[in-house]
């Protein structure tokens, strides 16, 4: 296994509740009222949507508000990461990984574990540059038991909402979690920031039409068949916890940049139209004369005075 790279759950494809467009030159994120499905490939268009986008789409009659689905792990933790992370947002690459009490830290030092206040008590988070940051892996349908698709979220609502049913569901399943019958589903809520409008979460419920006992009896008799045929879930999520603490961030470059675009509409670079390369469509933003957060981050650390911030930092 190579040291420092992240063994991450294999994904098929993403989960989203919005979308990013194009608008006077611009990428920008705008909020939908339903999930889209899609692949992995991006292209100048947006993302492709995965063929079972178009049969649940079909199948609730034209907006996907639930998505059937099995976890890959008993462990919430393992099905559901969710952290504090600082993102430096003209590289796209994740420079402070924290759970409120310590955090690892790219450093001109190189990587250092330091403590960590949480957004509210640290200086490098002023301005919104630290954000909580959830990872959620599920399976849709039954062709591939170990591949997964991914709903990636920053809003405090599904990240709360998910942390629990997670705990709740493991504690009443008998830590059969990845064997319950489960859905995730969109809801709606208004609060006095939102000034009326809805906005949106994702929760984890049971499928509907089960009750609390169905769901468990099925979930049991999963489990029983599965340990006959040797099916080792102890040792799968040992294997995956394994795999994540190999690296000191999960996510990768291109994997952030992804989530600069679609969460980080505060940030000072503005993304670029996609422009056609030898390689494909890129969204790298360019280079700039004026230094990086990673930059005034670092001059912070050794006690220099800041130089002229980016534009709109």
């Amino acid at each position: 296994m190579i040291r420092g790279l992240a063994i991450t759950p294999p994904v098929l494809g993403r989960i989203s509740i919005g979308k990013v467009i194009e608008k006077n030159g611009m990428r920008l994120p705008e909020k939908d009222d339903q999930f889209t499905i899609t692949s992995q490939v991006q292209t100048k268009d947006g993302w492709v949507l995965h063929p079972v986008d178009e049969q649940l789409r079909r199948d609730q009659g034209g907006k996907i508000r639930t998505i059937p689905v099995r976890l890959l792990f008993n462990d919430p933790g393992l099905n559901f990461r969710a952290e504090y992370c600082l993102f430096d947002r003209t590289s796209g690459r994740p420079l402070c990984v924290g759970n409120g009490d310590t955090c690892k830290r790219s450093t001109s030092d190189g990587l250092q574990s330091l403590p960590c206040p949480s957004p509210d008590g640290c200086p490098m988070a002023k301005g919104g540059a630290c954000k909580p940051y959830g990872r959620l892996n599920v399976a849709i349908g039954d062709d591939d038991l170990l591949g997964s698709f991914v709903f990636r979220t920053t809003g405090f609502n599904s990240i709360r909402t998910l942390t629990a049913r997670l705990s709740y569901l493991q504690a009443l399943s008998g830590d059969r979690l990845a064997c319950l019958p489960l859905e995730i589903r969109l809801r709606g809520k208004s609060t006095r920031q939102s000034h009326g409008t809805p906005i949106y979460y994702v929760d984890l419920i049971l499928r509907t039409g089960l009750s609390m006992e169905e769901a468990l009896n099925q979930a049991n008799a999963l489990d029983n068949n599965r340990r006959e045929a040797g099916f080792n879930q102890t040792a799968l999520d040992a294997a995956a916890k394994q795999g994540l603490l190999n690296g000191a961030f999960e996510d990768t470059a291109d994997d952030a940049e992804h989530v600069l675009e679609e969460f980080y509409t505060e940030a000072p670079a503005t993304v670029p139209a996609q422009t056609p390369t030898s390689t494909g469509y890129s969204n790298r933003r360019p280079k700039r004369e004026q230094p990086t957060l990673h930059e005034l981050i670092m001059q912070r650390a050794r006690g220099l005075p800041d130089q002229p911030a980016p534009p709109n930092s």
